[in-house]
């Protein structure tokens, strides 16, 4: 049986392309897909776009009354998400119909051999022993705001902040497997917590999965088409990958790094919204309170949502 799947699609301003990413999410081959989709706060016409959605019962929209950030979003759809297996979906990306379903076979998979050539010491495995795949990553398009389609492919899963030397010639700098499109099985985020506060929320994340030895796969196919324009984060002044907020973060980064590098230590990021407020939800029956590591002011608040539906349904 495949295993059952939540995409989350956080959103904040996008109602010129949240109908294109729902509509792809909902058509997925996957027989057992929920969306959830987080609009942190948007103040175009997001909502009444995501209300032409509104009888399909697989999807759930949460409206945010204060803007929490895309790693805060994502946190939440984690929170909400139950015993599903959880993948990240930008409301720009636009996903092959079969990657949900390719991933979630993948992930599936168990007792997958940890084969004595590789140094499984070095990832707390026992060589011979039985793993457990906790992440399936993809390969990927990527459109840029000049018309280049470029695709992301890495076959060997290096990480850039641990190896530059290995990047030279790339035709985007860096190993850029995209995390956010991963599937994770929520046992993941149990261990791990979840995103980092800050705009490498995906780079950081990336490099706590594979420092701290989860076991991930790597499907070959390009899945998924990642588009980018002028107001992308990546592309905004004010958050490309030379603006200062977003060279602190990348230092914030590194210098996690470097903590792995001199003690081999991986600290968990437990899930911290203490200020979550909930302004609407389509369906709340669609929302389940997963076991991800998250702090007790969290719990709180995700308490309050649940007690303050039902008294609204009572």
């Amino acid at each position: 049986m495949d295993l059952p799947v939540c995409i989350v699609i956080p959103t904040f301003n996008r109602a010129h392309s949240i109908g294109a990413a729902v509509k792809a999410a909902l058509s997925q081959s996957h027989t057992d897909v929920r969306v959830l989709v987080i609009d942190d706060a948007s103040t175009d016409a997001t909502a009444t776009v995501l209300a032409t959605f509104r009888d399909d019962p697989r999807l759930c929209c949460i409206r945010l009354a204060t803007n929490v950030g895309t790693a805060g979003a994502k946190n939440l759809g984690i929170l909400l998400a139950g015993e599903r297996a959880v993948t990240f979906h930008d409301s720009d990306d636009i996903p092959h119909r079969d990657k949900v379903l390719c991933q979630s076979r993948a992930l599936n998979i168990r007792d997958i051999p940890a084969d004595p050539c590789l140094n499984w010491a070095l990832a707390g495995q026992e060589p011979g022993s039985p793993l457990t795949v906790g992440a399936v990553l993809i390969h990927h398009a990527l459109v840029l705001p000049d018309g280049r389609q470029v695709e992301i492919r890495r076959q060997i899963s290096l990480i850039d902040d641990v190896f530059p030397n290995l990047q030279v010639g790339s035709t985007i700098p860096g190993d850029w497997t995209h995390v956010n499109s991963g599937l994770f099985h929520p046992d993941v985020f149990r261990r791990l917590g979840g995103f980092a506060e800050c705009i490498e929320e995906d780079r950081e994340f990336r490099n706590r999965l594979i420092l701290s030895g989860e076991v991930i796969r790597v499907i070959d196919d390009i899945l998924l088409t990642k588009i980018e324009t002028a107001d992308s984060l990546t592309q905004s002044a004010a958050t490309d990958y030379s603006s200062v907020r977003r060279i602190a973060d990348r230092r914030r980064v590194w210098a996690k790094v470097e903590h792995w590098l001199a003690t081999r230590e991986v600290a968990p990021e437990p899930i911290h919204l203490p200020d979550l407020a909930v302004a609407d939800v389509s369906r709340m029956g669609l929302l389940h309170r997963s076991g991800a590591m998250s702090t007790e002011g969290t719990q709180a608040r995700l308490t309050r949502l649940f007690a303050d539906d039902h008294r609204q349904s009572a």
